[in-house]
């Protein structure tokens, strides 16, 4: 068919449809930071193969539909994989199920039976372990499917990706190179945890688990990556070479299982036939919001490699697999109002107020709207039809309005300019997002900041929670942190739930706190900017309370990992008459405002007593990078190779050290070695 037998209106709905799939995949992929569900991206794509299909002369090169999506970073080192890592059809019906496999028949000779093995569609990042003698040595993203980004520094931070196979004695035998895909990605309960935690640090949520997967995997720094709760899941062999791998997709993932990979074994079914298949999907379907970790379907695929490899590949998609896709937990409804929220920093998180709407088995009223970037990047206004999303047992949040059903009533949202809770001005930090509350005694701060206060993350003190804390607040019994410490009996006993035994519990848990370590005080008292990290940080550098509130904010600028807006946010805060006053107020209670000295460290570091000298380029450290590393686990670097040196580390185009080096026997590294050897230590 020819372009000028394409219908105008049909050839730019195509073009369209391709501008808002090209821009989707790089908010979703590049950004990380969508503004459309994955039902609504399917939508659009199948929208477009449809036309594509109907009138072939609208395929261009450039259009979504003819290659795999892209996760490419610009300043990332790149990786050109070993073999095409690829994408998967979708299937969003038992019919285009059996449709599928109808098409793969024609392919096979007359009479062939095929068994399947079925797998979760992980809703995270894919990621390629290249393991040499057995030990890790590179890992990518799948970029466009050819080049991926270079995240080996990362990945060596994902506890359950083993640097080294097997990781048990027994195991099977490694090939010499061995190639595996896996999905990076958080569970459940850990990402709502790490929200919890960033909510209470006066932080953006993170929007959902794959975008904070994601996030984490291309940190530029990898201490960044270690700090969020990451894990993965191995599926597949790419490329081997030097061993034997198996010939089938079910025993490739117990042969992965066997090196110390992490296998979805509550899911990963072997079936015989394509109805078991069915069945089995159609079981799993209801019980999927009861798994760990996030998943928007199952993958069907051909259990016998060679016959799935022969199959061959149509576009961007492997004939021998497909995806069956859930439909996704979302509805619509109208967004009657926004309420402004007023956290323990003063952040202001703006939450949607929903007309009722039945979703994942409950009534959803309320739901999360992220910050006010958000709705004004997606053009969120109240009265408007939105599409609210629940993952699991995640809060509902809304990903975006219906444009098509506006009226024209629907009016902006504006960031409030004055706080809800004590009308104070509302500001907002040069190159942040939050919004908060100026106002230090207000008092929705001061009630939220208390609740943090006594809470696990924080001083830990039990059998006080968000109800316990208003009651004492209202019946005017505490005012501020520190008066929790100066609690008695006498004044807990008449109130409603307080009996005597949860009151004993609860004095001796306060007596307790008071001899919490100093990075939990610091973390507790509310700075925004301010979490569990950074008050580790700055517990570790200052050891005392008085120490830290005499920094300088050029001081506190000058420690590695806190920057210009947290430093000017602890300087501000020690400044404030009230906050001065509450030290005082804990120093009289007899609160640990200290570090007690800790005793030394006695077990040695993995390479104490080794000389190591660096030569060549090594692929992933920087000469100075690997001198760090190697000191910090206890070894010396010297610039020239004698008889003491321990080992030579060598990169590519070695100098004359590594002929010096061979001449008197010093053993040599590359650089998987030399990580090997900081992980085990040299073999006694």
């Amino acid at each position: 068919m020819t372009a000028q037998n394409v219908p105008p209106q049909v050839a730019a709905r195509a073009a369209e449809l391709r501008r808002l799939l090209r821009e989707h995949s790089y908010r979703y992929y590049v950004l990380n930071a969508p503004t459309i569900t994955d039902a609504e991206y399917d939508a659009l794509f199948r929208e477009l193969q449809q036309l594509e299909a109907e009138y072939p002369a609208l395929v261009t090169p450039d259009s979504p539909t003819q290659r795999v999506g892209s996760d490419l970073q610009s300043d990332m080192p790149k990786v050109r994989h070993v073999a095409p890592v690829l994408s998967l059809s979708n299937a969003y019906s038992v019919a285009e199920l059996r449709a599928w496999r109808e098409r793969i028949g024609k392919l096979l000779p007359e009479g062939a039976t095929l068994d399947y093995v079925v797998e979760p569609k992980f809703d995270g990042l894919t990621v390629v372990l290249t393991y040499e003698d057995g030990v890790l040595a590179r890992a990518a993203t799948r970029g466009d499917g050819e080049v991926g980004d270079d995240v080996t520094p990362n990945v060596r931070t994902v506890r359950a990706i083993p640097l080294r196979v097997p990781v048990m004695t027994g195991g099977p035998d490694v090939p010499r190179v061995l190639v595996v895909r896996g999905e990076v990605l958080m569970l459940k309960d850990d990402f709502a945890a790490l929200n919890a935690q960033r909510v209470a640090e006066g932080l953006t949520p993170f929007v959902n688990a794959r975008n904070a997967a994601a996030g984490a995997l291309k940190q530029k720094d990898p201490r960044v990556t270690a700090s969020r709760p990451l894990t993965a899941y191995c599926y597949a062999i790419l490329h081997a070479e030097g061993g034997d791998v198996p010939a089938t997709q079910w025993e490739t993932l117990q042969y992965l299982g066997a090196f110390g990979f992490r296998i979805a074994k509550d899911v990963i079914r072997h079936l015989e036939t394509l109805d078991e298949v069915i069945a089995y999907i159609e079981e799993f379907a209801p019980r999927r919001d009861a798994l760990p970790y996030e998943v928007d379907g199952l993958v069907v695929k051909v259990n016998d490699l060679a016959t799935a490899h022969d199959l061959g590949v149509v576009g961007k998609d492997p004939r021998g697999a497909i995806a069956y896709k859930f439909p996704a937990a979302e509805a619509t409804t109208k967004l009657l109002d926004v309420i402004p929220q007023v956290g323990r920093t003063g952040v202001l998180t703006p939450t949607a107020v929903l007309e009722p709407v039945f979703l994942s088995g409950v009534t959803v009223k309320q739901a999360s709207l992220h910050n006010y970037d958000l709705i004004a990047q997606k053009d969120i206004r109240l009265g408007d039809t939105v599409i609210v999303k629940r993952s699991g047992e995640v809060i509902p949040y809304v990903v975006g309005p219906v444009v098509a059903a506006r009226t024209g009533a629907e009016r902006p949202i504006e960031p409030p300019k004055q706080c809800p809770a004590c009308g104070a001005a509302v500001a907002r930090d040069e190159g942040e997002v939050a919004y908060y509350c100026t106002n230090p005694a207000c008092p929705e701060r001061i009630a939220r900041n208390i609740e943090y206060f006594v809470s696990r993350a924080a001083m830990d003190i039990e059998g006080l929670g968000e109800r316990g804390v208003r009651q004492l607040l209202e019946a005017g019994l505490i005012q501020d942190e520190a008066d929790l410490f100066t609690l008695k009996a006498e004044d807990l006993l008449p109130l409603e739930g307080f009996a005597e035994k949860k009151v004993q519990n609860l004095l001796a848990s306060i007596q307790a706190a008071k001899e919490r370590p100093l990075a939990r005080l610091i973390a507790a008292l509310g700075i925004r900017g301010v979490g569990s990290t950074v008050a580790e940080l700055l517990a570790h550098h200052f050891h005392s309370i008085d120490a830290l509130a005499a920094a300088t904010q050029e001081e506190l600028e000058a420690l590695e990992g806190i920057g210009p807006h947290t430093a000017r946010a602890v300087v501000e805060w020690f400044a404030d008459p009230r906050n001065r006053r509450l030290i005082e107020k804990f120093r009289a209670a007899g609160v640990r405002l200290a570090d007690e000295p800790t005793a030394p460290d006695t077990t040695p570091p993995t390479l104490a007593g080794l000389t190591f000298v660096l030569t060549g380029t090594l692929p992933h450290l920087k000469r100075n990078e690997a001198k760090a590393l190697i000191e910090t686990h206890g070894g010396k670097v010297s610039g020239s190779v004698s008889r003491k040196t321990s080992y030579l580390v060598v990169g590519e185009n070695p100098g004359s050290k590594l002929a010096k080096a061979q001449a008197l026997g010093v053993p040599t590294l590359d650089e998987a070695g030399l990580l090997a050897l900081i992980e085990e230590g040299p073999n006694p």
